[in-house]
């Protein structure tokens, strides 16, 4: 049995469609038309992957993605949107400053459905690590349990974040650039997708969580990439 995979879109037909190809793909399948039922379903069945549309009544796909990255127990699970309108590059910096992982057009070809989530499972299960946890200025990062803590205070980080700052501290005093953070956090490859602005969404918000003192040490080098200063 594959991984398990939620899908939460009002549109019946995508919704009977995507679970049948899915199906037939070894991936079991839940499904439900709205946000609130998402959640209690992610809560209780701990899927492997969501798919999310981002244009659901209520709840739509960026709030249940928002909402599940502030929980301890969910924040891990990764979270790709299905959008037909909402096509501009805030609208996709916006799931991606949500904490989704991937985000993909309506309509939408099947195969390369399955393919992105196929890449984003790989992502998930081979996110850089460092070996041995960190305990520096107060900062403690421990790479197993795959926490954060500042000062002894837990600080809740969504895994790409969490891998942001895993990778730039184990490169400590080195200039990361671009491709590599989309490379290496994202698995893009830099010949088909270098937007910076995916990179700023994720170092704005891993700044303002770390706190002053220690998000600024996370150096903008213009035009090179960032680095975390020893």
């Amino acid at each position: 049995m594959g991984p398990k995979i939620l899908v939460a879109d009002d549109d019946e037909v995508i919704r009977k469609i995507v679970k049948r190809y899915l199906t037939a793909n070894g991936f079991p399948v839940t499904l439900t038309d709205n946000g609130s039922e998402a959640l209690l379903l992610i809560r209780e069945a701990r899927p492997d992957l969501l798919l999310l549309d981002a244009e659901m009544p209520g709840l739509d796909g960026f709030a249940v993605c928002r909402v599940l990255k502030k929980e301890a127990a969910t924040r891990q699970i990764p979270v790709i949107i299905m959008s037909g309108n909402r096509i501009q590059d805030q609208d996709v910096l916006q799931g991606l400053e949500g904490g989704a992982d991937d985000y993909i057009l309506k309509p939408f070809s099947l195969p390369v459905l399955v393919a992105r989530i196929h890449a984003v499972l790989r992502r998930f299960h081979t996110s850089p690590r460092m070996e041995t946890s960190l305990n520096k200025s107060g900062l403690e990062l421990d790479p197993a349990g795959r926490t954060v803590k500042i000062n002894g205070k837990p600080i809740p980080l969504t895994r790409k974040e969490f891998d942001l700052l895993a990778t730039l501290i184990s490169k400590a005093g080195r200039v990361l650039s671009i491709a590599f953070l989309l490379e290496t956090i994202w698995g893009y490859d830099p010949a088909d997708y270098n937007d910076p602005g995916t990179v700023e969404v994720h170092i704005s918000h891993l700044r303002k969580k770390l706190g002053p003192k220690l998000g600024k040490r996370i150096v903008n080098s213009f035009g090179h990439g960032y680095k975390f200063e020893e």
